[in-house]
């Protein structure tokens, strides 16, 4: 299986290929880009090993889905002359205006009409362009997506909103975040082509909202096993409601799959219920959001944990707490505040969802050839209803260094250690960096993080520009969507450190966690990670930091220029790292 050569004839859109169970159809020619080659590959896998009734519970697939080719997206950009301002320095909303003013071309029009007339339930429109998650070159979450409600009356508010939507996915292409990590990756703006996939969403409606029980993300190797798991055992990221908890760097469940009922290390129950999951997104059913085309989340909402109890969506996903007792019990019958844990998934095994992700890891694994992640969503039926759903959104696959690297206890500490962690991802050496990137700790304040970003943002692409990688250092959850929790920058921002270090502050002082995307594109790149908490056993050498010359500095972040490279090693099978000057 090579998920990077273009797959056989993906037969044309029709209404007679949907109604005969077509999963998968096109519009348009050209290439169907990297995702719709991921599930196209995956569909294959999912006919040959998951027909045959291995899980009874449960019907496993891939949500309907049509692909709008490349051809589409040139014929877009040449009829309504978009290169002129796509490729210029303006700001996003103004690309995203003029291609929203511009027309699609009229002889695919007809088809997309059939198709939100249809579908009468929530539409996904995001990337596949032909250069995303390519190996070595990922490009998971570069580019917009857009989800759509699809269920008005009016058949041309259903229409007209889906046209914006694939407008809006293809402006994402030239924003700012997105060429600059074009150019971070050795490509040009116009080498990208962009294929659209609109996808049926998994899920089911609760009123106003829409979201599937569980949102997953499933890696068959982990560059941060706790306890006894191995970094070969994988990891798995659960949440309630749709994945953007996920992709978002959000509060989620994160347990190995060899050892399910052991969960993340929290110091306490009353820790464990202020870290994990307590809002969810979901697509707004009710009523019509302000026109807002420029906005990703324009037609979603945010629920709160008393929300998905009236859905009754906790079901399988919580537990109670006992105020008395001070205990957690799983399931949700009796009275107190609830914890989205998963226990009676993982624990007790209502029903064995852990069994089928492991089957897929592996099956994905043996087809691809290398490790891999997965990203799906489960949909609970009632008793009456029939099986549960298990539906595949996506598969990428994972870089892992099999290169020896060493690093022993004795080693972290020293004369010359500017810092070292027992927490770290990646695994190598470098030893060309002399460039520092770093967030000042003495300016560093939360409400600072969004203006910090954009510091950072400014330093990467003058650095990039001259071909220079960097170590980045900084505080809280890089890539985080809650700018309170971390630096919320996006690949593009950063796309030029070679080498990345969380730290974090007494008065940043958060739980470090991963985002989906922004790792994947992370351990693609094999750059090297170290989690540095500010209460360890190594801190950071600022005061030798402070020593270095400075080459540019802002308000909140500075450059450094080192007189000679640092030298950096990362031994990411005994999750050890050093960094000596």
């Amino acid at each position: 299986m090579n998920l990077n050569t273009e797959p056989p004839d993906v037969p044309g859109f029709s209404l007679q290929m949907v109604e005969n169970g077509a999963t998968i159809t096109k519009i348009g020619g050209g290439s169907i880009g990297g995702k719709a080659r991921g599930l196209v590959d995956i569909q294959h896998i999912l006919e040959k090993h998951f027909s045959e009734g291995a899980f009874p519970w449960c019907l496993v697939g891939i949500p309907p889905l049509v692909v709008l080719g490349s051809d589409v997206f040139d014929k877009f950009m040449q009829r309504n002359d978009l290169y002129e301002i796509a490729l210029s320095d303006v700001a996003d909303d103004r690309i995203t205006h003029a291609f929203l003013k511009a027309s699609l071309p009229t002889e695919i029009l007809g088809d997309l009409r059939t198709l939100c007339s249809f579908f009468r339930s929530p539409l996904a429109v995001r990337s596949s362009s032909m250069l995303e998650d390519m190996l070595y070159r990922p490009f998971a979450g570069i580019y917009g997506t857009k989800m759509i409600p699809n269920h008005y009356p009016d058949p041309n508010k259903r229409f007209n909103e889906l046209l914006d939507a694939i407008k809006f996915v293809y402006s994402s292409t030239f924003f700012k975040s997105a060429r600059d990590y074009l150019s971070a990756t050795g490509h040009r703006d116009e080498d990208e082509k962009m294929a659209v996939i609109i996808q049926v969403v998994a899920g089911k409606g609760f009123g106003d909202r829409f979201y599937p029980d569980v949102s997953g993300v499933a890696k068959s190797f982990n560059y941060y096993p706790t306890g006894r798991a191995q970094p070969e055992d994988g990891v798995v990221d659960l949440a309630l409601g749709l994945g953007k908890t996920i992709v978002d760097g959000g509060s989620v469940w994160t347990y190995s799959p060899t050892f399910p009922k052991i969960g993340p290390p929290f110091g306490s129950v009353k820790e464990q219920i202020r870290l994990t999951q307590n809002a969810f997104w979901a697509i707004n059913l009710g009523k019509p959001p302000l026109y807002d085309p420029l906005s990703e989340s324009e037609f979603l909402i945010r629920g709160n944990l008393d929300d998905a109890h009236y859905d009754n969506t906790l079901t399988y996903a919580a537990s109670t707490y006992d105020i008395q007792s001070g205990r957690l019990h799983p399931g949700v019958a009796r009275a107190g505040p609830k914890v989205v844990d998963f226990s009676m998934l993982l624990v007790h095994r209502i029903i064995p969802l852990n069994d089928l992700i492991q089957d897929l890891l592996r099956t994905c694994r043996e087809a691809v050839g290398m490790a891999v992640e997965i990203e799906f969503a489960v949909t609970f039926a009632k008793k009456s209803a029939g099986p549960h759903r298990f539906e595949f959104l996506q598969i990428r696959p994972m870089v892992v260094s099999d290169e020896t690297v060493e690093v022993s206890t004795d080693q972290l500490s020293g004369e010359n250690v500017l810092l070292a962690s027992t927490q770290v991802m990646g695994n190598g050496i470098v030893e060309d960096l002399q460039d520092v990137v770093l967030v000042k700790p003495e300016r560093f304040e939360s409400r600072h993080t969004p203006q910090i970003a954009l510091e950072l943002a400014e330093i990467n692409r003058q650095l990039i520009g001259e071909g220079r990688t960097y170590l980045l250092i900084g505080f809280g959850r890089w890539g985080s969507s809650d700018p309170w929790l971390g630096i919320p920058v996006d690949w593009g921002q950063i796309g030029g450190a070679r080498v990345i270090v969380e730290a974090t502050l007494e008065n940043m002082n958060v739980e470090l966690s991963q985002g989906s995307h922004f790792f994947h594109n992370l351990s693609s790149f094999k750059v090297l990670y170290f989690m540095v908490p500010f209460t360890g056993k190594y801190p950071i050498n600022w005061e030798w930091l402070a020593s270095q010359k400075v080459i540019k500095s802002f308000d909140f972040t500075s450059h450094l220029e080192l007189e000679k490279p640092l030298r950096i090693k990362a031994d990411g099978r005994n999750r050890k790292g050093i960094i000596l000057f």
